[in-house]
């Protein structure tokens, strides 16, 4: 017999000739609009970018199909009288605009929490404020070479809502989800991961208090028999034991837990009722730095209930680090040049700067989330031999790393730059035999490109030209 998923079905006709709101033309929400056209939705786009700004293609969907369109700064001024309303994730539900249609009864959701309600298949979810990235794909790849029928989606990966017909019970979905993902939600995975909470998007969020919530969303509403991996050497995801509903697995690099998964001595063990089993050397891993180690903790307890540990580690002995994540992108004159573009934050960077015995010369710096760099200054003291510095953030780690200088009675060779390329120059001119150039910014990547793939792009192009 085949699979009927009712709650799709429902949702479809409901929709039908319901005054629809898809806020922000991003990724996310595009495949929604042949979707809302198939179900005759009455549909209205809301954008702040012009016209212009926005790609041909997209808009002539949009004219094609007859919507209706309110572009610019000021777009969320209409937005009134709505059955549901799709907002793209960097649009929080906190906006005036979107607390005063939600009182007047409309339904506030995103693409990502329909697919969640609606999918039938079991789901994974992965947050954190460092490392989601890597242990969302590691888990995706232990589960693909394990023969499960998996979709990958949330943050990376392509939008899923409209591969819903196609989901059935047997397969597994698999979701990295950012704090604008999950604020406002009020669904969870069945298992969810957390791999730490360090401060990051302070530019958008409230504050740090907003932030940590929305990161707790992932297990809020998890039932009993549902799982949740914590990071027990973080304090933040620690205490969410305390919270929650669900069965708990930790894993730690740094304690030695009677259950879980832990790192001891370079040896990747499962823990229970006291009993250690080894399951992976680390130097038997591609993925170097203590803090993968902390991913492959957190993706050995995601699938723990779904694949053989022995299966599992001969996909993480194979599995290459993600693109843009401490990237080797060449090896020149003994000088190996790594692209750590997706570090957008100073704990992120920290993980980079430890995952080298080598001299570093750091490239960092760029568009700035409000957020404090003393703790990076640290790890720069200790860790660097050079300091390149670029972007918006470059005068506050100048000033944090100065400081940090000026305590410990160290000097360090630090140089400003406009650009990229001048960067990566200056390094080559100042790298020796067995050192490494590290471009792990600690901030994003705004102030200067597309993103953190087109700056990352951009340097491994400049780096791959000398």
């Amino acid at each position: 017999m085949s699979f009927r998923n009712e709650k799709l079905e429902e949702f479809n006709e409901y929709i039908k000739f319901k005054k629809v709101a898809i806020i922000g033309m991003g990724v996310s929400n595009l495949p929604l609009l042949d979707y809302m056209y198939e179900q005759r939705a009455k549909v209205t786009i809301f954008d702040e970018k012009t016209i212009e700004q926005i790609d041909k293609q997209i808009m002539d969907k949009i004219t094609n199909y007859g919507f209706t369109f309110h572009l610019g700064k000021n777009c969320l001024a209409k937005l009134n009288g709505f059955d549901i309303i799709f907002r793209s994730p960097s649009c929080l539900p906190t906006k005036i605009e979107l607390q005063q249609e939600e009182q007047r009864g409309a339904i506030i959701t995103t693409e990502i929490e329909m697919l969640m309600k609606m999918c039938p298949s079991t789901i994974i979810g992965i947050t954190g404020s460092d490392g989601k990235t890597t242990t969302t794909s590691l888990i995706y790849s232990i589960l693909q070479n394990a023969n499960y029928h998996t979709y990958l989606g949330g943050n990376i990966g392509k939008p899923l809502f409209t591969k819903l017909p196609e989901m059935r019970p047997e397969d597994i979905v698999v979701l990295e989800l950012s704090s604008f993902q999950l604020m406002g939600m009020d669904v969870s995975p069945h298992i969810a991961v957390m791999t730490n909470i360090t401060p990051n998007h302070l530019n958008i969020h409230k504050d740090y208090e907003e932030y940590i919530e929305a990161k707790k969303n992932i297990f809020k509403y998890q039932k009993e028999d549902d799982i949740l991996i914590l990071n027990y050497d973080n304090e933040i995801t620690k205490n969410c034991a305390k919270e929650a509903n669900s069965k708990v697995i930790f894993f730690s690099r740094k304690e030695k837990l009677d259950n879980g998964f832990i790192v001891d001595d370079k040896i990747i063990k499962e823990c229970e009722d006291k009993i250690r089993k080894h399951i992976l050397n680390a130097d038997d891993a591609i993925l170097r730095g203590k803090h993968n180690l902390e991913n492959i903790c957190a993706a050995l307890a995601a699938t723990k209930t779904l694949v053989s540990a022995e299966d599992a580690v001969e996909t993480i002995k194979e599995f290459k680090p993600v693109e843009h994540r401490i990237e080797l992108v060449r090896e020149i004159e003994q000088v190996k040049w790594y692209n750590d573009s997706a570090s957008s934050s100073p704990t992120r960077t920290i993980s980079g700067l430890n995952a080298f015995d080598e001299p570093i010369i750091l490239i960092a710096g760029g568009y700035d989330k409000n957020l404090d760099y003393k703790i990076l200054a640290k790890t720069i003291v200790e860790k660097v031999k050079t300091l390149i510095l670029i972007g918006q953030t470059a005068g506050k780690i100048f000033d944090a790393v100065k400081e940090e200088l000026e305590k410990q009675e160290k000097e360090l060779d630090i140089f400003m730059c406009e650009d990229l390329e001048q960067t990566v120059n200056l390094a080559k001119k100042v790298a020796k035999s067995g050192d490494v150039v590290l471009f792990s910014p600690a901030s994003a990547s705004f102030d200067m490109f597309k993103d953190f793939a087109d700056r990352g792009n951009q340097f491994k192009k400049l780096v791959l030209s000398i």
